[in-house]
């Protein structure tokens, strides 16, 4: 199935790793490795999106498709948003959003939540993964995602959810519930195109600001998010420099074999 098309969003003011969409992994700018690796989906098409001229200029260099936004965007899902009336796709066509920093990224589980959102038929449909670390179940840089017997989801929230009751303990160890998943969202994202259509008619929400979570807009304006459960964690993609050195070295491993 190939009816989706992969846009990725890359901006160049990244705080904790100043440049990193051009900075060079085994030859090539992070960027490219991101956009080589999504173009072993089965999308008919990979875009990448930025609103910076060295960007550009290098994914026109290496033979990429790319489209230049405005830098006024809040999200990346606003930057997707005008990619799609730029490229003139249809309302029942489908977009995947792969981040700009994830060169290893399963080309697989693109194709996947493809085909789940088509199958689900929702606005938006994401991925989660069950947590099996009680560290990640307090911490607040770990996205947690509720969900119901559809699998859509019922909130997405830094705070730990759900809140084991009669297990958690205040301070030290917590034993993770046996009869209920904690589960941990991936931030890659499906979009039906006729929603990112009415995407950014949908005004700021207070959940959004306070959980600074851009999905919950979607939900709190009334839009259904399915949530595609995967079992182990993918990848991690490059935040810092020490991301960096280990995705360097798991690419240069991988190519001298």
């Amino acid at each position: 199935m190939n009816n989706f098309t992969v846009v990725i969003p890359a901006r160049m003011s990244s705080t904790r790793l100043p440049r990193k969409m051009v900075l060079d992994v085994v030859g090539v700018p992070l960027i490219v490795r991101v956009a080589r690796q999504a173009l072993k989906s089965n999308a008919n098409q990979v875009v990448v999106a930025t609103d910076h001229q060295e960007i550009y200029d290098i994914c026109v260099a290496h033979g990429l498709n790319v489209v230049m936004t405005s830098s006024e965007h809040q999200s990346g899902t606003d930057r997707i948003s005008e990619v799609v009336g730029k490229l003139g796709l249809m309302p029942d066509e489908v977009i995947v959003n792969v981040q700009g920093d994830e060169p290893l990224i399963d080309p697989e589980l693109i194709n996947q939540l493809a085909q789940f959102i088509i199958r689900k038929q929702t606005a938006i449909a994401t991925l989660a993964h069950p947590i099996h670390s009680s560290d990640e179940v307090f911490n607040p840089n770990v996205v947690k995602a509720v969900i119901n017997h559809e699998s859509h989801a019922l909130y997405f929230s830094r705070a730990p959810i759900p809140y084991y009751r009669d297990g958690y303990t205040h301070g030290g160890k917590v034993e993770l519930p046996k009869q209920i998943n904690v589960l941990r969202h991936i931030g890659i994202y499906a979009y039906q195109v006729s929603f990112l259509n009415l995407y950014h008619q949908l005004p700021v929400c207070p959940l959004e600001q306070v959980e600074a979570l851009e999905q919950l807009r979607a939900m709190y304006n009334g839009y259904k998010i399915s949530v595609m459960i995967t079992p182990d964690a993918p990848a991690a993609g490059v935040d810092t420099l020490e991301d960096l050195v280990r995705v360097r070295q798991i690419i240069a491993a991988e190519e001298y074999e």
